[in-house]
């Protein structure tokens, strides 16, 4: 059985999506490259105005999933690259390139989640916190920022070209990232762990956990990785309320 290529194991996300014109593009872009599935997060419906734009991909448009939150939206795919024009100072983030590498690289087995923000504020800080990996598009200057439609046209066609000239770079061995809602739920547990010890506290949290979001976010977490990172966090906790004399869950980590 031949290794499944990445348009068959990914799939487009716009968040908070505004002009109707946009999806019914990015439908259009997804039909180009050979992308199918498309799924909508934070809106409760679309305009049949996005069909005016959707031209030869009405059947894309018919089969979008739309889902309240970007957590649900997210939930069984294992690795998440979202798009902006924005660098911010936590998101550790790559030029588009370098993600497409990465992407492709993935077990075969891995479903894959490109995601892209509203038109005009893009993706939020606790969005982009949803990421493994966070890319930019290189442009000439940096405002204007590259209209939706163009954004998910320009990537998926680095992935839809490099596949067509043989530039792909063959998927890996090994087990993919556990879903995404399980990273996530494994990071909670480790920044809980952390607050449990005093680490993170009232006046750093939004920083600490947020860095802590970002640095174990993006390493598309396996099961043994959880296995490990669990198992460490514990047996650290453990040790020093031994050393202390103290009772499990008291003190500083």
């Amino acid at each position: 059985m031949s290794t499944p290529e990445v348009p068959d194991r990914a799939v487009v996300i716009l968040v908070r999506p505004e002009n109707p014109e946009n999806i019914g593009l990015a439908a259009r872009a997804m039909k180009n490259t050979g992308f199918s599935e498309l799924r909508l997060a934070g809106i409760r419906r679309f305009s049949p105005k996005a069909y005016r734009t959707a031209v030869h991909a009405e059947d894309i448009l018919d089969g979008a999933k739309i889902f309240p939150t970007l957590e649900g939206a997210t939930a069984d795919l294992h690795f998440i690259a979202a798009s902006t024009a924005k660098r911010r100072k936590i998101a550790t983030w790559v030029e588009w390139d370098e993600a497409a590498e990465r992407i492709e690289g993935l077990p075969s087995t891995a479903r894959i989640g490109l995601l892209f923000g509203n038109e005009r504020t893009g993706l939020t800080g606790a969005e982009l916190g949803r990421a493994n990996l966070v890319f930019t598009i290189p442009q000439a200057r940096r405002q204007p920022s590259y209209n939706l439609g163009a954004a998910v046209l320009l990537t998926l066609y680095t992935l839809f070209s490099r596949i067509q000239e043989g530039r792909g770079l063959p998927a890996r061995k090994g087990d993919a990232p556990l879903p995404r809602r399980e990273q996530d739920a494994t990071i909670d547990r480790l920044i809980a762990k952390l607050s449990g010890r005093g680490f993170i506290h009232s006046t750093n949290r939004d920083h600490v956990a947020a860095w802590v979001r970002d640095y174990f976010g993006r390493t598309a977490m396996t099961d043994r990785d959880r296995g490990f990172l669990l198992a460490v966090f514990d047996k650290m906790t453990k040790n020093r309320d031994i050393e202390r004399g103290k009772e499990p869950g008291h003190g500083r980590l």
